[in-house]
């Protein structure tokens, strides 16, 4: 790995009618580090490991981070095996991966809220092409916050993207408030588990659909309710109606229980939308329009007969969402629990004992 010490100079402009210029140093970043690349769709074994890829130069709102850990999300396996290829197939080699701990690096020109050397936390959006599977990624500064100090890289590596997909869906979506009632459909996964603490701590009422694996953690971090969907009739023994829902399963049974719970007014929001499979199946040119259409269809199909508002509902950077996620994780109020670690050279295994169903829980790769 190479680093650059340039030397620059600095215009500052004209002050009082005199021209002050500034001397002065800055650290250059990697040329180039370790990534793992995606070049083609397919089972783990597509993934590669190589050295000596390109880093590329910071724009002015970027920030560049020293990778310590990053978790595997379900969307890094779905886009492996070409969930999105109509967007992401003429950009292939990719770099995977959304969520990362680590430390900064370097910093563009307008970056002020993190400096370099501090540790930070942080996910890229769902499009990203150059992800965190890597030992330099580069994220924009609304993308990162401090790593909260309690916390290890590899238990914070694991909260960003789930939390932040669960706090897009309810405090910028529904908007929850305290007392609300707050419905999610399978709280024992990450972006689950995230939204039932993410309530609890807004001062809801919860309820959760879960596995009976998942019971007894998800009564810990404050649910008021834990249906084991295997063992019980969710619509018998879930009582009265709910301000919001989230629904992070989405298949048709779910919406239906789901919508059929929400009071008048409320909100129900699935992580299921289908653009990017209607993108797949038809080309982005028929897809995206005929997704756009159901969804609306939709939208005004129960406005009308049930009085509710319907969200498909994706992650986005969010820096007061993050904030609150940083806050949270450091009183700890908020976690994810890692199942099980790989070393970054092992991603191929990580990736097969994910997709195997070896591993329920989340799983992270550490880095040198």
């Amino acid at each position: 790995m190479r680093l650059l010490l340039r030397r620059s100079a600095v215009v500052i402009g004209n002050d009082n009618g005199g021209l002050r210029m500034m001397l002065g140093f800055r650290r250059g970043m990697a040329t180039s580090c370790r990534a793992v690349l995606l070049p083609r769709f397919g089972d783990p074994d597509v993934l590669q490991l190589r050295d000596n890829v390109s880093v590329p130069d910071l724009k002015p709102n970027q920030v560049l981070v020293r990778t310590r850990a990053v978790s595997i999300n379900p969307l890094d396996t779905r886009m492996r095996s070409g969930y999105g290829r109509s967007i992401f197939e003429p950009l292939l080699p990719l770099i995977l991966g959304r969520d990362i701990s680590g430390e900064v690096a370097a910093v563009g020109s307008s970056v002020r809220s993190v400096g370099v050397g501090q540790e930070v936390f942080g996910a890229l959006h769902p499009t990203a092409v150059r992800g965190t599977y890597t030992d330099y990624a580069i994220l924009d500064e609304d993308e990162l916050a401090p790593k909260p100090a309690s916390l290890s890289h590899v238990e914070a590596s694991a909260i960003p993207f789930a939390a932040l997909t669960a706090w897009r869906a309810l405090k910028s979506t529904a908007r929850i408030k305290e007392g609300q009632r707050v419905l999610v459909v399978g709280g024992g996964g990450a972006v689950g588990f995230s939204a039932i603490q993410l309530s609890v701590a807004a001062g809801c009422h919860v309820s959760t659909t879960c596995g009976g694996e998942s019971v007894d953690r998800i009564l810990a971090a404050g649910a008021e309710q834990a249906v084991d969907y295997t063992t019980e009739d969710i619509e018998v023994a879930i009582k009265g109606h709910f301000d919001a829902v989230l629904d992070t399963i989405g298949v048709p049974e779910t919406e239906r229980v789901g919508i059929n719970l929400l009071k008048r007014g409320g909100h129900y929001m699935t992580l299921q939308g289908e653009a990017a499979s209607l993108a797949d199946r038809y080309g982005l040119a028929i897809g995206l329009p005929m997704s756009t259409a159901i969804l609306l269809k939709k939208q005004i199909q129960y406005r009308y007969s049930h009085g509710i508002e319907y969200w498909w509902t994706y992650m986005r950077a969010d820096a007061e969402g993050l904030d609150e996620i940083r806050r949270l994780s450091e009183a700890g109020k908020l976690k994810v629990p890692v199942e099980k670690t790989f070393p970054f050279t092992q991603v191929k295994d990580a990736h097969h004992a994910k997709e195997k169903g070896k591993i329920p829980g989340k799983v992270v790769l550490e880095l040198d």
